[in-house]
């Protein structure tokens, strides 16, 4: 069965770093696009950045964009997301996702807390 863990998050200073991993099982990975969404308390999950399966197209919104940075390395089955200049805004779970086009079915990882204060 599909399975997406992340791993990475904690508490980190503003302006400080973090790098997020996502280990993925379960499916023919490098044919897939993958994507780190967040969600804040109170607020709608968002998306923060998408990489295309050979790793050679990626997108980020703009309040990220600039400090965040995607990542995959498909001989390990693993997405990485760089978090640079970490704002308290930041603050959030973090998920890894993606979307099978042949159960039609989203894919979630259990999240990762990313907690940015002083």
């Amino acid at each position: 069965q599909v399975q997406l863990v992340e791993s990475g998050g904690g508490l980190v200073q503003p302006g400080g770093s973090l790098r997020l991993s996502c280990a993925a099982s379960g499916f023919a990975f490098n044919t897939y696009r993958m994507n780190w969404y967040r969600q804040a308390p109170g607020k709608e999950r968002e998306l923060v950045a998408t990489i295309s399966s050979t790793g050679g197209s990626t997108n980020y919104p703009d309040s990220v964009k600039g400090r965040f940075s995607i990542s995959r390395d498909n001989a390990k089955n693993m997405v990485y997301l760089q978090m640079n200049s970490l704002k308290p805004e930041d603050t959030a779970v973090y998920y890894c996702y993606t979307f099978s086009r042949v159960t039609l079915e989203d894919y979630w990882g259990q999240g990762t807390q990313v907690t940015v204060s002083p």
